[in-house]
């Protein structure tokens, strides 16, 4: 398990589940991620365990540091080895988790899972035009804009146009200082995982 300052990120555990399928049902929220279609619980579960079955995926549960019910999720997908590079996304799952700083440390978190344990070099994402909240946090943890696809997808009756931005894996002085900066600070720590009751 990773730990922050304000959030976790590590493993499911099977009472995530129930919780991933109200998210994926939620239709306000499709809206900024893609076209809706409903799932059902036996979906959400078989996708989850099919991640861990393959190495060109990895899903990673968000909790708050004080609390051990899931808030969201990363999904990194697309892993390639040979080319050191991935996709990422996020889902805080309900608006009152949102807007709190939560989902930009996870991602800053993953980002930092992906340049040291998988040995990424370049992080890719796609996000809406018009999701600013996720743009400007996207931002904040060092995504740029590379460019823009015009109308490449129809949500909820209308063209959409995505953004596509990635982050790239810091110089060697960089993660030094980082790294420097990670020991001094002991709330920004990475977890042994507790051990089976």
């Amino acid at each position: 398990m990773f730990i922050g300052t304000k959030v976790t990120v590590g493993a499911f555990v099977p009472d995530d589940y129930v919780a991933m399928y109200c998210w994926a049902n939620d239709v306000v929220a499709a809206r900024l991620d893609g076209a809706f279609r409903p799932a059902n619980l036996k979906d959400v579960v078989s996708q989850c365990e099919a991640v861990a079955k393959d190495p060109s995926r990895v899903m990673l549960a968000i909790r708050l540091l004080t609390d051990p019910k899931i808030i969201g999720y990363i999904h990194i997908q697309n892993i390639s080895a040979v080319h050191r590079s991935a996709d990422i996304g996020i889902r805080i799952g309900e608006e009152k988790n949102r807007g709190l700083g939560y989902g930009a440390e996870a991602l800053r978190i993953a980002l930092d899972y992906c340049w040291d344990h998988l040995n990424l070099e370049r992080v890719g994402l796609v996000v809406f035009r018009d999701n600013a909240r996720a743009i400007s946090a996207y931002r904040a943890v060092g995504f740029k804009k590379e460019g823009l696809l015009k109308r490449p997808l129809y949500v909820d009756g209308r063209w959409v146009d995505v953004v596509l931005m990635a982050a790239f894996r810091r110089s060697r002085r960089a993660r030094s200082a980082r790294q420097a900066s990670i020991d001094a600070n002991p709330s920004c720590r990475i977890a042994a995982p507790a051990a089976a009751a």
